[in-house]
């Protein structure tokens, strides 16, 4: 612990899924991404996060939470199935204690699970009431979590401005969900994918956000180029602050392959028993149509580049990532002595990471990251833990430039978002875009209570469509139809409620429908679109 730090270290996790609700059936598997981020980051994050408050440790993190994810986290159907898949992990864990029973290194895992999803299950009824949201806004109350905004539906922006005022109603939306959950206007976003055009400041600006978090050489091919990096914030002509992630404390924590998470004692994320257990009996607890998925139940460590997995020992991982904290934290206390030098204000050094990385794909990033603030707290350090905002706060003078075009995906612009695989998407969200435009336009003055829920429908419907979601997924080859389903389906009913207000003639039977599947953003006014 330090009173007068030489640079400081920011950490930023970008907790985003997309709105996935299906109340006509039982039968989505996409559902389960919300289900596994719960049980595997949120609530590990946040179980992490209070045990620090308890111990009295002073610690400072960001989080973007997207809209999306806040609209799922705050739905009852989808609080309810979350709750009938912790009962049904606990049944089947329950099962898995007395059929290992005659191994004591698996059973001590099996143990371990049904302890596990036992106090999700406690977590998540008794300590937050069934919303998690809470329990984000109390750490942000109390100073040690600063919670950012994302646009509406993580549309992506350098593909989308074809029309600007979609991406406006974009930010807008994502401003307001922010304001309904938190209560106060939040000053940072994450664009989604990291996805900066400079023309977007002005927008920005509007809604008073005052920076964002850019990819590396966002800020490297900036105009003019930044005289200190990515170690120092710049501000663009319209005055918004841009941080640039930091390569060398990115890659230790990211990369499966010289990072952290391919540690030969960390859990193996691709063994489940969900494979590997016998059929008729894993049969009740995978797809409803017999396929074989991931449960959650893993007994295997990494182990090494080898088929033949070693079982996990959890003391080892423990061990692995106390020692790596360690790691971390004299990486950062040497970058930090060095850079400290040659500038004129402290460094920061931005770490932004997906909030997942944490806990589902790897399963003790929240305890290395206990671990590491508990060290930043306690040992003898030249930096110290810091939001973005309160890095403004302190050191308000910075650099002007214009961050170049850019995004965190492959080869770091838009091609994981627009590619032969994709593309075909891309011109029905365009014609979307602009129709929705003229229907603001057109419906200025309504008074029609039927025509503005259609309207209302109308902007839901293009912002599901807009997600980068479906194009990353389509690009990466996993769950290929429901993204083109989700991207079709979006846009088809879109469409048909403009040619109905057009026409006059509205399907109120079908309104109602697609009301009760997407009912993301309650509250959205079409008018944000004039």
């Amino acid at each position: 612990m330090t009173s007068n730090p030489k640079g400081y270290v920011s950490f930023v996790l970008h907790a985003h899924l997309p709105f996935v609700h299906h109340p006509e059936s039982e039968n989505y598997l996409e559902e389960e991404w919300l289900f596994e981020a719960i049980s595997e980051t949120y609530i590990p994050l946040l179980t992490n996060f209070k045990k620090l408050e308890e111990e009295k440790v002073d610690f400072r993190i960001t989080m973007s939470i997207t809209p999306p994810l806040l609209s799922m986290l705050d739905n009852k159907l989808l609080q309810k199935r979350y709750i009938n898949y912790l009962k049904k992990h606990i049944e089947l864990c329950e099962k898995e204690v007395v059929r290992t029973k005659d191994n004591e290194r698996i059973n001590i895992l099996s143990k371990y699970y049904l302890d596990r999803y036992s106090s999700d299950l406690h977590i998540f009824k008794d300590e937050y009431n069934c919303n998690i949201i809470q329990g984000f806004k109390h750490f942000q109350d109390i100073g040690v979590l600063e919670i950012i905004t994302c646009s509406a539906t993580h549309g992506y922006s350098p593909i989308l401005y074809v029309n600007e005022k979609v991406v406006r109603a974009q930010i807008a939306v994502g401003v307001q969900i922010y304001e309904k959950y938190f209560g106060r206007k939040p000053r940072g976003i994450w664009l989604p994918e990291c996805g900066y055009i400079p023309e977007i400041d002005k927008y920005l600006k509007e809604f008073g956000i005052e920076y964002f978090i850019s990819e590396s050489h966002g800020i490297l091919y900036a105009n003019p180029t930044p005289v200190y990096g990515t170690f120092a914030p710049i501000v663009s002509p319209e005055g918004i602050v841009a941080f640039g992630r930091d390569l060398e404390s990115s890659r230790q924590v990211w990369s499966s392959v010289c990072g952290y998470p391919g540690d030969y004692n960390y859990r193996e994320f691709y063994r489940d028993i969900g494979y590997d257990a016998d059929y008729e009996y894993i049969k009740p607890y995978i797809t409803y149509n017999g396929v074989r998925v991931n449960t959650g139940i893993k007994y295997h460590r990494i182990t090494g580049k080898t088929e033949d997995k070693d079982i996990y020992n959890i003391q080892w991982a423990m061990d692995s990532a106390e020692r790596q904290a360690g790691h971390f934290f004299d990486s950062r206390q040497s970058q930090i002595n060095n850079l400290s030098k040659y500038m004129q204000t402290p460094p920061i050094i931005l770490c932004p990471y997906d909030a997942e990385l944490f806990g589902h794909w790897w399963y003790e990033g929240p305890y290395w990251l206990y671990i590491l603030f508990k060290k930043i707290y306690y040992d003898k350090s030249d930096f110290k833990l810091i939001t973005p905002s309160e890095y403004i706060d302190k050191y308000p003078e910075m650099q002007q430039c214009t961050p170049c075009r850019s995004s965190w995906g492959a080869n770091g612009y838009s091609e994981v978002w627009l590619n032969e695989l994709n593309d075909y998407s891309i011109r029905h969200l365009h014609i979307c875009g602009d129709r929705m435009i003229e229907l603001a336009n057109e419906f200025a003055n309504e008074k029609d209570k039927i025509k503005i829920k259609a309207l209302n429908q109308c902007a839901r419907e293009l912002l599901l469509a807009q997600s980068s979601d479906w194009n990353f997924i389509i690009t990466n080859g996993t769950m290929v139809d429901y993204a083109k389903r989700r991207i079709k389906d979006h846009v088809g009913r879109f469409t048909k409620l403009y040619y109905q207000l057009k026409e006059n003639n509205i399907d109120t039977k079908f309104l109602e429908d697609i009301s009760e599947k997407d009912p993301i953003f309650p509250d959205i006014d079409y008018k944000i679109y004039m």
